[in-house]
């Protein structure tokens, strides 16, 4: 840690901000230097100086929490038996007027030390759109294996909701690289799934695995859907990914429905 060969009284507030600012959290919460670092500063005559020194203990804390949260997500995976490969199931693009009902399957290495966890899993929806995007890196980089499905709309229109929702869970867990010997899949059960398979009530916020998956499609999805608003800009798909936001239903009502749209879903819409 560089700051440590400095002399940490001769520098200036904004210099020593600067190498705390640079300080990886997650990497260095239990190193030695980091807490010898803390107790540093802390002895340190200035205010603002001393505060640096509660602000990283305050990270840290945020961080061992954080740890703490997450391995009871893998930890309750793990915890449905003596299961090689388990898999978590989930879906996104439900109930949209526009654009596919995607899915995702995700096998995780649920004996991971602690160091090595994906922090920050959750329900999709309770993260930002940034914070998403950064986890989708990290889980494609950890997981064992991990498959996108999708069914456009007019299959949607064909087939229905319901079963074209089936039908992607099953493709998603059926084509992975590794055949998983469970399946959590949220909400409900996989209709003619020939995999065990679990269901699990608010799922992506207990299942590290089902977490995975649902940052997965909704990344997926939406990235789609901000494609499609390039193609078809009457509708702000890049805000509202499809679903029936004023704007959206402001440009049905003015230009129609473009080739992506549910028409099954427009029934009441468009009357």
């Amino acid at each position: 840690m560089e700051i440590l060969n400095k002399d940490i009284e001769a520098l200036s507030y904004k210099e020593i901000k600067g190498f705390v600012d640079d300080i990886n959290i997650i990497e260095e919460k239990y190193n030695a230097e980091l807490v010898y670092l803390i107790d540093k500063l802390a002895l340190d005559k200035r205010k603002n100086v001393k505060s640096l020194s509660e602000r990283l203990k305050k990270e840290i804390d945020k961080i061992k929490k954080e740890v703490e949260r997450v391995k009871k997500m893998y930890n309750f995976d793990k915890g449905f038996g003596n299961y090689t490969y388990v898999a978590g199931v989930d879906e996104v693009g439900r109930g949209p007027l526009a654009g596919p009902i995607v899915a995702c399957a995700v096998i995780l290495d649920l004996n991971l030390i602690e160091d090595d966890f994906i922090l920050w899993l959750n329900d999709s929806k309770k993260l930002s759109e940034k914070k998403r995007e950064e986890l989708a890196k990290e889980i494609k980089d950890k997981a064992l294996a991990y498959y996108i499905a999708e069914r456009s709309n007019t299959e949607i229109d064909e087939k229905g909701i319901a079963y074209c929702n089936n039908d992607i869970f099953l493709e998603a867990c059926n084509s992975m690289s590794i055949k998983p010997d469970l399946v959590l899949s949220d909400g409900y059960l996989v209709k003619g799934i020939n995999i065990e398979n679990k269901s699990v009530i608010k799922g992506d916020a207990k299942s590290a695995s089902i977490a995975a998956a649902s940052i997965l499609a909704k990344v997926y999805r939406d990235n789609l859907m901000k494609e499609y608003s390039k193609e078809f800009p009457h509708y702000s798909f890049e805000e509202n990914a499809g679903y029936g936001t004023t704007k959206h239903i402001e440009g049905l009502k003015t230009f129609g429905p473009c080739k992506i749209h549910r028409m099954s879903f427009l029934k009441n819409i468009l009357e």
